[in-house]
């Protein structure tokens, strides 16, 4: 079985996602509204800044979950290798890139969810920690959307799905 092509590119194109998020976050807040609308007495000083604080909440976690930046996001062959695109040094700069592996959690056709999850360190101190807004040690989340990416659409979806290579073994492993 033949392994998918080496290929690279930068997702910075987020609008699906973006819709999405605003869309339930709208959703949310308008069924908060529509349920404090529908009370006939009015809420104790207490309970209106409790729901003061979940309108807030859910305009703030959908106001951070809309700010995506630029990543770009390599397949080698046989590894995953995502990285922040620096702004100031052009698209072409990768920062922190980190080794790791590529789940699909959601596929719509011309949208996918994808969960990245970066290789565990073989060192006591990990060498690949990412310092960016993206995820964290354990995960994180890519909307990919087929806008934009067009040319390297298929060679997306044949990577994601294909079965990995097997790992390489050491030379001095005996077995």
């Amino acid at each position: 079985m033949r392994a998918s092509p080496a290929f690279q590119f930068v997702l910075n194109r987020f609008g699906v996602w973006r819709c999405g998020v605003g869309a339930l976050a709208a959703l949310a807040i308008t069924a908060l509204l529509a349920w404090l609308g529908t009370r006939a007495e009015p809420l104790p000083p207490l309970e209106l800044a409790a729901w003061a604080g979940a309108l807030f909440g859910v305009a703030m976690l959908g106001g951070s979950l809309m700010r995506m930046p630029a990543v770009a996001l390599r397949w080698d062959g046989r590894q995953w290798w995502l990285a922040r695109v620096s702004p100031s040094r052009g698209a072409a700069a990768e920062v922190d890139a980190m080794p790791g592996d590529i789940e699909v959690a959601l596929d719509l056709g011309g949208w996918m969810l994808l969960r990245f999850r970066p290789q565990p360190a073989l060192s006591p101190r990990p060498r690949y920690r990412p310092r960016w807004p993206i995820g964290h040690a354990q995960s994180t989340w890519l909307p990919v959307q087929r806008l934009g990416l067009e040319a390297h659409w298929h060679a997306l979806r044949c990577a994601v799905y294909s079965p990995r290579p097997a790992p390489a073994r050491d030379a001095a492993d005996p077995s």
